[in-house]
């Protein structure tokens, strides 16, 4: 009865999403204050229909009730509580339905905390919410059902996918959806705008939480998936330039530009046209990446269907609301005024910059991920576009801006000195160029991006820093008047400097694995192996049964100098359901780097293949995103411009009553 229940909510939900696109629309072109106020109890009414539908479907795996045919291909009963729940969005079904979830969440929100807002921006922003989220729901319920049935059921299950039995799957892709889908909302906004005939700087203030809302998840779905695919796959890597892999990171470089494009929209009233198209944009590349993984033209471990006519189906949604978007984009958008002018040196010329530069890194790994599918749809010929191409043409479109960050920041708003700016930047140029000239001294031998790739990452985070001590503190200023500025300081100010210092971080962890060490050797019972500088030595290789697989593991000791400084266990676990075999890393962080063993096969009694790695500083890459998460966090939690726009459009509506 459950699933039933289940099933039910979801039919449900596709019918208030009808009425929440047709009334509130209607509404706010007849001006009907009444119409327009159905669309947050619409929206409201979709997202705990969505809810009721995804708890069902939880419930089921919970239980192992495999009368559902989801739950038989994707769970048994020996698997652990964990994997069960997360074995819910493990598969093509119940992914979709946390995606439509995630989407009535965000209109939910809208609904919740939205009431400030203008009443026909607010009901056309949920009202094409309501037609996405309806689109999205008739694909689940003619081909991609959760709630299908067996009869009769088998007494036990196929088991999930043993790549997919891991904690990183709890936590990668809800967060990676909170970032797509969160899109969907900015989406909405610019549609609402267009179709309105008004888009000005308010409207930059009550869009912009939502796109930072949706970068730092985003940004924290891409670290969480690449830290997963790392200690998972068992290959030491954490980015492959997989198809799949682009289709997160297209949405991360446009909707990074659009967050800046907003800035500059919201501060000086220009830039109007683009950060608009961004908006429409960055929703459509993640439109793109959910047809990629699941329309079956890719092989790849991340995607998760291969049925053409859900492939079709997709595309169908993706054109009619892309091709929709822009035409009513290029209706509208000669209508649209254009805002204030700047001088080109100013913070908003160093912005407009960031965005050139980051669509233009954007359009390359658009071209290099689509080229070889349009290839072989127009000629039948394969080929494959990987790292090579990738690292030479997005590298250094993406490297000047780590140079860029501290200028732009430091230049005023309208027209900038950059002769000041660079004497203000001149402490950090010089640590910069003493770093570069240090790492090339010390590693003679070894490569020279490294070094120049970390000077960088040490100028962009220095810069930051002087940046917003520069902020602070004046020379001759005594600590009280210091410590008074730092606390009437926005928190914007303190979030966008730690999100530039965040991305700094990352590409200083990238830069360190060009001295990283990989060998290839076999592992015996009281050999030590060098790796780096640190000694292995196996203590014991030895198997065990856990709840739904076999192991075999090799319990390693890492030393130092002679002294143990961590012990760790890579494994190979053979799950007999799926009668698949899978590598489970043992991973040592000492000092900011890794060890890192993967098992191959094991050639005799007490010994065994393996790959080995020495990854200094690798920790890095992943403790800027956090700190990028962390930088966004804190300047979403500046209400000061939002209760602003409450209170201009108060004094507005009071001085035209007057």
């Amino acid at each position: 009865m459950i699933v039933e229940t289940g099933h039910y909510a979801l039919v449900l939900a596709f019918a208030v999403a009808l009425v929440q696109f047709a009334v509130p629309l209607w509404g706010a072109s007849t001006r009907d204050g009444a119409l327009t106020r159905v669309g947050p109890g619409a929206a409201l009414a979709q997202f705990a229909l969505v809810a009721l539908a995804f708890a069902a479907l939880t419930h089921a795996h919970l239980v192992s009730d495999f009368s559902l045919a989801n739950v038989v291909e994707n769970s048994h009963s020996a698997k652990p509580l964990i994997y069960k729940i997360s074995g819910v969005w493990g598969n093509h079904e119940g992914s979709m339905l946390l995606w439509v979830l995630i989407l009535a969440l965000f209109g939910a929100l809208v609904a919740l905390f939205g009431r400030d807002m203008p009443g026909a921006l607010r009901a056309t922003v949920l009202a094409v919410q309501g037609l996405i989220a309806a689109a999205f729901l008739i694909f689940i319920l003619i081909t991609s059902n959760p709630f299908a049935r067996l009869a009769p059921a088998p007494f036990e299950g196929n088991d999930l996918n043993p790549v997919l039995q891991d904690i990183g799957l709890a936590i990668h892709p809800p967060l990676l959806y909170l970032g797509y889908v969160g899109f969907s909302i900015v989406f909405s906004f610019a549609a609402a705008a267009l179709i309105n005939g008004r888009i000005d700087a308010a409207w930059a203030r009550w869009v912009r939480p939502w796109i930072l809302t949706s970068w730092i998840f985003l940004t924290l779905g891409i670290a969480m998936g690449s830290y997963w695919a790392y200690y998972t796959l068992g290959w030491g890597g954490f980015w492959f330039w997989d198809p799949v892999e682009n289709a997160s990171l297209l949405p991360w470089l446009s909707g990074t530009a659009l967050l800046h494009s907003a800035i500059v929209m919201e501060k000086r009233d220009a830039l109007k046209i683009w950060t608009v198209f961004l908006a429409i944009l960055t929703f459509s590349l993640s439109l793109l990446g959910t047809f990629l993984v699941r329309s079956g033209v890719l092989t790849s471990v991340h995607s998760f269907a291969s049925d053409p006519t859900r492939g079709v189906f997709i595309l169908a949604i993706l054109v009619f609301f892309i091709g929709g978007a822009f035409s009513l984009y290029a209706w509208r958008a000669q209508a649209l005024k254009q805002g204030s002018l700047f001088a080109p040196v100013s913070r908003e010329g160093a912005l407009v910059l960031n965005n050139l530069l980051l669509t233009t890194c954007c359009a390359t790994v658009f071209v290099g991920t689509l080229y070889p599918l349009a290839l072989e749809v127009i000629t039948g010929e394969r080929i494959t576009v990987g790292g090579p191409f990738f690292n030479l043409t997005f590298g250094p479109l993406f490297a000047p801006l780590f140079l860029l960050m501290p200028f732009g920041q430091g230049l005023a708003w309208k027209r900038g000195d950059l002769a000041a700016v660079a004497q203000r930047m001149f402490g950090a140029l010089v640590i910069a160029f003493a770093a570069a000239i240090l790492l090339l001294t010390l590693t003679k031998k070894g490569p020279w991006l490294a070094p120049l790739a970390m000077s960088l990452a040490v100028f962009s985070i220095v810069g930051s820093l002087t940046d917003l001590t520069g902020r602070i503190w004046r020379r001759g200023m005594a600590p009280g008047a210091a410590l008074a500025r730092a606390a009437g300081l926005p928190r914007a100010a303190y979030g966008a400097s730690l999100a530039h210092i965040g991305i700094a971080v990352t590409l200083a962890g990238l830069a360190a694995t060009g001295w990283g060490v990989e060998k290839i050797e076999t592992l015996r019972l009281g050999e030590s192996v060098q790796v780096g500088p640190y000694q292995l030595n196996v203590a014991g290789i030895l198997t065990r049964t856990g709840p739904n697989y076999r192991e075999t593991f090799a319990t390693v000791s890492i030393r130092s100098g002679g002294v143990k400084v961590a012990v760790i266990e890579p494994a190979k676990r053979f799950y007999p359901a799926r009668q698949m075999q899978t590598s489970l890393a043992g991973i040592a962080t000492l000092d900011l780097g890794q060890i890192y063993v993967s098992l191959a096969e094991q050639e005799g009694v007490g010994s065994v293949s393996a790959r080995l790695y020495w990854k200094p500083l690798i920790t890095l890459i992943w403790i800027g995103a956090l700190i990028m998460g962390f930088g966004g966090a804190l300047s979403l939690s500046d209400r000061r411009l939002r209760k602003g726009i409450a209170l201009r459009l108060r004094k507005g509506v009071a001085g035209a009553s007057a």
